[in-house]
């Protein structure tokens, strides 16, 4: 693996990365509010102004940039600069929900900011299934006192349907498919937990028996002082989660016999990985707290994703 280039920085802590097939990479901004689009040559440029807290992005089967949206952050940016990090509930804390974005317009659509009547506290990360159905977690939200119990959640694009499918989860967080879509993952913040959950049909899980507290498999668990991000898959099948507070990418075998932790250049929040270029072996990463974009040549292709790269 080679040293890391910086392909854009200034940022605001930048998630959700997505390789475009013309070579630029699609970002949000969570703290400025923006989905922002960065060329070959860095520059940015703002596609749309959802507001809030726009998070996990994943381009649907309609062409549409599908946005988790965790309605604000409270800020902390480290005096001089640089380090920015979320510090809980924004006090204009607009509400959880997903959005899609017209790339070609801007135009923002509210598709869901609700569950069986249960509120969307803080949607984080969203990817997408064969069929053109989506998964996502809801983070939830942190308070001074308190904190919110959330799970895992599929919906449709067209707001006709969205359901709870594991619940509850201790901040969930990053999500994605395994090759074949007969297992979701997902990555817990707060215990730096990896679950796999077996799937009997799109947007239905096979709940395993307790101890298991939501039907889910544990993969395995950090090290140290390490807490878990977004995940990419690898084409092998390989789990890819960014890893905080002791900043890299922690690679999991699916039988979770394997885990490698490959440290990266942000002491603090590596939070997101994609793959893009030629033959998806170029990992795009995210330094949210230095508000950079890295790009590493990867020694293995990235999964090819539904409706983007496949």
């Amino acid at each position: 693996m080679n040293h890391p280039r910086t392909i854009a920085s200034g940022l605001r802590f930048p998630e959700g990365p997505i390789a475009m097939p013309d070579g630029t990479l699609l970002v949000v901004e969570i703290e400025r509010g923006t989905l922002t689009r960065i060329a070959g040559d860095g520059t940015l440029s703002v596609i749309a102004e959802p507001g809030g807290g726009p998070n996990g992005a994943a381009i649907g089967p309609d062409g549409r940039c599908y946005l988790c949206n965790n309605g604000g952050f409270a800020w902390h940016e480290e005096p001089g600069g640089p380090g920015l990090r979320p510090i809980g509930q924004a006090a204009d804390y607009s509400g959880g929900r997903i959005e899609a974005v017209d790339l070609a317009t801007g135009a923002v659509e509210t598709l869901y900011t609700e569950c069986d009547g249960h509120p969307l506290k803080g949607p984080n990360d969203i990817v997408f299934d064969r069929g053109g159905g989506f998964y996502f977690t809801d983070l939830g939200k942190v308070r001074p006192r308190d904190w919110d119990r959330t799970g895992l959640y599929y919906a449709r694009i067209d707001g006709s349907d969205i359901r709870e499918v594991a619940f509850p989860l201790i901040t969930p967080n990053g999500i994605g498919l395994s090759p074949d879509e007969s297992v979701l993952y997902a990555a817990e913040t707060a215990t730096g937990r990896l679950w796999a959950f077996d799937i009997e049909e799109p947007g239905r899980l096979k709940k395993h028996p307790y101890p298991s507290p939501h039907g889910g498999r544990l993969i395995g668990n950090s090290t140290g002082f390490r807490n878990f991000d977004s995940l990419a898959v690898e084409a092998d099948g390989a789990i890819c989660v960014a890893t905080l507070l002791e900043g890299g990418i922690t690679v999991f075998s699916p039988d979770g016999e394997s885990i490698e932790h490959v440290p990266m250049p942000d002491p603090f929040y590596v939070t997101n990985i994609c793959f893009g270029g030629p033959d998806l072996r170029t990992a795009f990463i995210t330094q949210s707290w230095l508000g950079n974009v890295i790009a590493v040549d990867w020694p293995r292709p990235g999964l090819a994703l539904n409706f983007l790269n496949s």
